[in-house]
């Protein structure tokens, strides 16, 4: 959703893991998984057996569910959900989430952040930058150092953008995409989606 760069940074490493958690949300949010990745997700949940924390459950369940999906499967699931005849079952931008519309002042607040952090977007990407998807991805660089100049975004500025731009309105989205009854799989990533931001917004309670 957003453009990349690689930058020769040095991240700690529970900030990688935070940086990889929400990608891998963002990635699965922004397309269908394929068969490779399905196999990935099966193959994750052996690791996770005995790892007791919201996260961990959230992952192994996901994996679990994994196991009795296909690639075809959750094509349809994606579509049905986010992008249906006309508009899915969801609507994950902020904008909506927040005002009820689409293009909204949220969207425009985000893009100006974005042109303060020098983020832009990625050539070819038609969406809204207030897709869930593209923030869990921002988030993801702006952790690692990928996606801002200066490198790894001091924490809180961390906490600013994710104040400003997600921890406002992904909570309930998350909220509706684990209870929908479309796709247990999707319903899965919602479980996740939500334990991942409940963990960060109590993380960022604690930044002064």
């Amino acid at each position: 959703m957003s453009q990349m760069t690689s930058l020769d940074v040095t991240v700690a490493p529970e900030d990688v893991d935070r940086a990889m958690l929400y990608g891998f949300v963002g990635r699965l949010l922004q397309a269908p998984p394929s068969d490779e990745d399905l196999g990935t997700l099966r193959e994750m949940g052996s690791g996770l057996a005995d790892d007791k924390t919201e996260i961990g459950a959230a992952l192994k369940k996901l994996s679990d569910v994994a196991s009795s999906e296909d690639a075809e499967g959750a094509r349809r699931a994606y579509h049905d959900l986010f992008i249906g005849i006309g508009r899915g079952e969801l609507v994950p931008y902020g904008s909506f989430y927040l005002t009820g519309f689409l293009n909204e002042k949220p969207l425009a607040e985000l893009r100006g952040t974005m042109a303060q952090l020098g983020i832009k977007r990625a050539e070819g990407v038609k969406e809204p930058e207030d897709h869930i998807a593209a923030l869990m991805q921002m988030m993801e660089g702006l952790i690692s150092g990928q996606l801002w100049q200066g490198g790894p975004l001091p924490l809180e500025a961390q906490k600013a953008f994710f104040t400003g731009h997600i921890g406002s309105w992904a909570p309930y989205f998350f909220k509706d995409l684990a209870q929908q009854e479309t796709s247990a799989f999707y319903a899965a990533l919602g479980e996740l989606g939500r334990a991942l931001i409940a963990v960060e917004t109590e993380a960022f309670d604690m930044t002064p």
